[in-house]
């Protein structure tokens, strides 16, 4: 009592090939979920990086009794005695310092290359009138596009600006929120 269909052969295949398919797409589904589950773990357990998401740095000094003329030169002789290539004479990365442009009493744009591996980041200046003194706003910016954390590099380029002005008084206002890796701070070593 066996019967033979000639049909029954290749529709078995054909039943069969949609199986394996069905079966091959469920498994780059999974594979799919698989990969988002150890993003998202991954994202989720890498540290709290707090602050630019890219190394800069953002502050404010402040010049209560000079002008903006006074503070703009006072910071170019700054950058220029900086420019030295020997990073011996004042220590850590108090070097290398160029000037890219500057309007006195308005904005200075330079840039300073780390000693070692040779990175730049990009300093500007921007001053207003304040009271009877002068606000500068601060910016540096690593040059290398994948920098995230910076061992506070970019604000030691800033401060040690600053530092060297002793002429006029000055105070200075920025945070972690703001500025990559501010409260580990060491500019005698950056």
């Amino acid at each position: 009592l066996l019967s033979f269909s000639p049909f029954r052969g290749p529709l078995f295949s054909i039943n069969l090939l949609s199986s394996f398919v069905e079966q091959e797409e469920m498994v780059k589904g999974t594979l799919v979920i698989a990969t988002l589950l150890v993003a998202a773990v991954a994202v989720l357990s890498a540290p709290v990086v707090r602050g630019p998401l890219h190394a800069s740095c953002k502050l404010t000094w402040t010049f209560p009794s000079a002008s903006c003329a006074q503070a703009s030169d006072a910071l170019n002789a700054q950058i220029k005695n900086l420019s030295t290539s020997d990073c011996t004479a004042f220590g850590g990365e108090k070097c290398l310092y160029s000037l890219s442009s500057y309007q006195a009493g308005s904005q200075i744009k330079a840039v300073h290359e780390t000693p070692v591996k040779h990175y730049k980041d990009d300093l500007t200046l921007s001053f207003s009138a304040s009271g009877s003194g002068c606000s500068v706003a601060g910016y540096s910016t690593s040059e290398t596009w994948y920098a995230v954390l910076d061992y506070s590099t970019n604000y030691c380029n800033l401060h040690n600006l600053i530092a060297g002005v002793t002429e006029y008084d000055w105070s200075e206002s920025t945070s972690d929120s703001i500025c990559t890796q501010y409260s580990k701070r060491d500019c005698d070593k950056y």
